[in-house]
Protein backbone atom coordinates (compact mmCIF):
# COMPACT_ATOMS: atom_id res chain seq x y z
CA UNK A 1 0.00 0.00 0.00
CA UNK A 2 2.97 2.21 0.71
CA UNK A 3 4.58 1.54 -2.60
CA UNK A 4 1.66 2.50 -4.30
CA UNK A 5 0.78 5.51 -2.12
CA UNK A 6 4.14 6.81 -3.08
CA UNK A 7 3.98 5.84 -6.98
CA UNK A 8 0.90 7.85 -7.11
CA UNK A 9 2.93 11.35 -5.25
CA UNK A 10 5.44 10.88 -7.63
CA UNK A 11 2.40 10.78 -10.53
CA UNK A 12 1.25 13.97 -9.22
CA UNK A 13 4.50 15.81 -8.86
CA UNK A 14 4.90 15.16 -12.22
CA UNK A 15 1.93 16.27 -13.53
CA UNK A 16 2.62 19.93 -13.95
CA UNK A 17 5.82 18.89 -16.11
CA UNK A 18 3.70 16.53 -18.21
CA UNK A 19 1.25 19.19 -19.28
CA UNK A 20 3.70 21.61 -19.65
CA UNK A 21 5.54 19.70 -21.84
CA UNK A 22 2.16 18.33 -23.64
CA UNK A 23 1.51 22.19 -23.99
CA UNK A 24 4.69 22.95 -26.15
CA UNK A 25 3.54 20.30 -28.28
CA UNK A 26 0.62 22.02 -28.88
CA UNK A 27 1.47 25.25 -29.24
CA UNK A 28 4.52 24.57 -31.45
CA UNK A 29 2.66 22.58 -33.90
CA UNK A 30 -1.21 24.95 -34.03
CA UNK A 31 -0.33 28.26 -32.45
CA UNK A 32 -1.91 29.38 -29.50
CA UNK A 33 -5.07 30.74 -30.84
CA UNK A 34 -5.87 27.51 -31.94
CA UNK A 35 -4.62 25.29 -28.83
CA UNK A 36 -7.46 24.30 -26.78
CA UNK A 37 -7.41 23.47 -23.20
CA UNK A 38 -8.84 19.84 -24.04
CA UNK A 39 -6.94 18.82 -26.24
CA UNK A 40 -3.69 19.91 -24.13
CA UNK A 41 -5.14 17.76 -21.13
CA UNK A 42 -5.90 15.14 -23.74
CA UNK A 43 -1.72 14.89 -24.93
CA UNK A 44 -0.89 14.84 -21.32
CA UNK A 45 -3.46 11.70 -20.53
CA UNK A 46 -5.07 13.73 -17.76
CA UNK A 47 -8.52 15.20 -17.46
CA UNK A 48 -9.11 19.25 -18.16
CA UNK A 49 -10.56 20.02 -14.86
CA UNK A 50 -7.30 18.15 -13.61
CA UNK A 51 -5.44 20.70 -15.72
CA UNK A 52 -7.10 23.47 -13.84
CA UNK A 53 -5.72 22.30 -10.79
CA UNK A 54 -2.32 23.19 -11.65
CA UNK A 55 -3.03 26.14 -14.18
CA UNK A 56 -5.77 28.60 -13.93
CA UNK A 57 -6.14 29.34 -17.62
CA UNK A 58 -4.27 28.79 -21.32
CA UNK A 59 -2.03 32.19 -20.88
CA UNK A 60 -1.15 30.86 -17.49
CA UNK A 61 0.22 27.61 -18.69
CA UNK A 62 1.84 29.42 -21.53
CA UNK A 63 3.50 31.72 -19.07
CA UNK A 64 4.74 28.03 -17.81
CA UNK A 65 5.49 26.84 -20.73
CA UNK A 66 8.12 29.89 -21.73
CA UNK A 67 10.03 29.76 -17.65
CA UNK A 68 10.09 26.47 -18.49
CA UNK A 69 11.89 26.10 -21.97
CA UNK A 70 13.24 29.45 -22.24
CA UNK A 71 13.90 31.83 -19.16
CA UNK A 72 15.39 28.70 -16.89
CA UNK A 73 17.99 27.97 -19.81
CA UNK A 74 18.49 31.46 -20.35
CA UNK A 75 19.41 32.12 -16.57
CA UNK A 76 21.88 28.94 -16.23
CA UNK A 77 23.50 30.27 -19.33
CA UNK A 78 23.93 33.99 -18.17
CA UNK A 79 24.81 32.44 -14.55
CA UNK A 80 27.66 30.60 -15.82
CA UNK A 81 29.24 33.67 -16.87
CA UNK A 82 32.67 34.34 -15.08
CA UNK A 83 33.78 37.56 -14.42
CA UNK A 84 37.55 36.22 -15.01
CA UNK A 85 36.69 35.44 -18.69
CA UNK A 86 36.96 37.97 -20.93
CA UNK A 87 34.05 39.99 -22.45
CA UNK A 88 34.87 38.28 -25.83
CA UNK A 89 34.56 34.64 -24.12
CA UNK A 90 31.80 35.89 -22.48
CA UNK A 91 29.68 36.32 -25.78
CA UNK A 92 31.42 33.65 -27.29
CA UNK A 93 29.61 31.25 -24.57
CA UNK A 94 26.41 32.62 -25.71
CA UNK A 95 26.82 32.22 -29.05
CA UNK A 96 27.29 28.52 -28.51
CA UNK A 97 24.07 28.39 -26.54
CA UNK A 98 21.78 29.67 -28.64
CA UNK A 99 21.80 27.35 -31.95
CA UNK A 100 21.48 24.64 -28.80
CA UNK A 101 18.19 26.19 -27.50
CA UNK A 102 16.92 26.61 -30.62
CA UNK A 103 17.47 22.76 -31.60
CA UNK A 104 15.62 21.29 -28.61
CA UNK A 105 12.38 19.82 -29.95
CA UNK A 106 9.29 22.46 -30.47
CA UNK A 107 11.29 25.33 -28.30
CA UNK A 108 12.03 27.70 -31.26
CA UNK A 109 8.59 27.77 -31.92
CA UNK A 110 7.85 29.78 -28.80
CA UNK A 111 9.11 32.70 -30.31
CA UNK A 112 7.78 32.51 -33.83
CA UNK A 113 4.74 32.23 -32.23
CA UNK A 114 4.67 35.37 -30.64
CA UNK A 115 5.85 37.36 -33.61
CA UNK A 116 3.23 35.78 -35.53
CA UNK A 117 0.31 36.24 -32.60
CA UNK A 118 1.60 39.03 -31.56
CA UNK A 119 -1.11 41.31 -32.64
CA UNK A 120 -3.90 39.19 -31.14
CA UNK A 121 -2.38 38.60 -27.77
CA UNK A 122 -0.52 41.69 -26.84
CA UNK A 123 -0.32 40.85 -22.91
CA UNK A 124 1.82 37.19 -23.68
CA UNK A 125 3.94 39.63 -25.91
CA UNK A 126 4.66 41.75 -23.30
CA UNK A 127 5.35 38.93 -21.03
CA UNK A 128 7.64 37.46 -23.05
CA UNK A 129 9.06 40.55 -23.91
CA UNK A 130 9.81 40.80 -20.10
CA UNK A 131 10.93 37.49 -19.26
CA UNK A 132 13.10 36.43 -22.35
CA UNK A 133 13.88 39.28 -24.28
CA UNK A 134 15.31 41.23 -21.63
CA UNK A 135 16.95 39.20 -19.59
CA UNK A 136 19.00 38.18 -23.03
CA UNK A 137 19.22 41.56 -23.66
CA UNK A 138 20.01 42.58 -20.52
CA UNK A 139 23.25 39.96 -20.36
CA UNK A 140 24.58 41.05 -24.02
CA UNK A 141 24.75 44.68 -23.19
CA UNK A 142 26.63 44.37 -19.72
CA UNK A 143 28.94 42.10 -21.73
CA UNK A 144 29.33 44.67 -24.84
CA UNK A 145 29.94 47.58 -22.12
CA UNK A 146 32.55 45.45 -20.54
CA UNK A 147 33.96 44.79 -23.19
CA UNK A 148 34.38 48.46 -24.48
CA UNK A 149 35.04 49.47 -21.07
CA UNK A 150 38.44 47.18 -21.06
CA UNK A 151 39.18 48.22 -24.71
CA UNK A 152 38.53 44.69 -26.13
CA UNK A 153 35.75 45.95 -28.12
CA UNK A 154 35.40 49.00 -30.34
CA UNK A 155 33.33 52.11 -29.39
CA UNK A 156 29.69 51.19 -30.00
CA UNK A 157 26.35 51.70 -28.67
CA UNK A 158 25.45 49.00 -26.86
CA UNK A 159 21.78 49.32 -26.64
CA UNK A 160 21.80 49.32 -30.94
CA UNK A 161 24.46 46.66 -31.02
CA UNK A 162 22.43 44.28 -29.06
CA UNK A 163 19.92 44.10 -32.37
CA UNK A 164 22.54 43.87 -34.95
CA UNK A 165 23.94 40.61 -32.75
CA UNK A 166 20.37 39.20 -32.34
CA UNK A 167 18.85 39.83 -35.91
CA UNK A 168 20.32 35.91 -37.25
CA UNK A 169 18.83 34.41 -34.01
CA UNK A 170 15.28 35.87 -35.30
CA UNK A 171 16.18 35.09 -38.85
CA UNK A 172 16.85 31.27 -37.71
CA UNK A 173 13.51 31.02 -35.91
CA UNK A 174 11.17 32.45 -38.70
CA UNK A 175 13.32 30.42 -41.68
CA UNK A 176 12.93 27.22 -39.41
CA UNK A 177 9.24 27.55 -38.71
CA UNK A 178 7.87 29.20 -42.13
CA UNK A 179 10.66 28.53 -45.26
CA UNK A 180 12.63 25.42 -44.51
CA UNK A 181 9.88 22.83 -45.58
CA UNK A 182 9.69 24.61 -49.29
CA UNK A 183 13.51 25.07 -49.20
CA UNK A 184 14.46 21.47 -49.84
CA UNK A 185 17.10 21.36 -47.13
CA UNK A 186 17.54 21.87 -43.58
CA UNK A 187 18.92 25.04 -42.34
CA UNK A 188 22.34 24.17 -40.23
CA UNK A 189 22.06 26.14 -37.14
CA UNK A 190 25.05 25.46 -35.72
CA UNK A 191 26.98 26.42 -39.43
CA UNK A 192 25.34 29.88 -38.76
CA UNK A 193 25.87 30.42 -35.03
CA UNK A 194 29.48 29.79 -36.69
CA UNK A 195 29.63 32.05 -39.29
CA UNK A 196 27.84 35.01 -36.99
CA UNK A 197 30.73 34.49 -34.41
CA UNK A 198 33.38 35.32 -37.40
CA UNK A 199 31.44 38.00 -38.50
CA UNK A 200 30.65 39.32 -35.22
CA UNK A 201 34.05 39.45 -33.87
CA UNK A 202 35.59 40.81 -36.59
CA UNK A 203 33.63 44.01 -36.11
CA UNK A 204 33.14 44.30 -32.37
CA UNK A 205 36.91 44.14 -31.37
CA UNK A 206 39.13 46.70 -31.50
CA UNK A 207 42.68 47.57 -33.36
CA UNK A 208 44.06 46.36 -30.00
CA UNK A 209 42.48 43.02 -29.75
CA UNK A 210 42.56 41.76 -33.26
CA UNK A 211 44.76 38.81 -34.00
Amino acid sequence: MADGTTRWRRRKEARPAEIEAAALQCFAERGFAASSLDEIAARAGVTKGTLYLYFRSKEDLFKAVVRGALVTRIIAVTETLSTTETAREQLERLFTAWPTILTIPHVSAIPKLIISEAGNFPELTRFYLDEVIARGRAAVIAILRRGIRRGEFRKMDPDVAFYALIAPVLMAIVWKHTFERHDGKPLDVEALAAAHRSIVFDGLLSERTKP
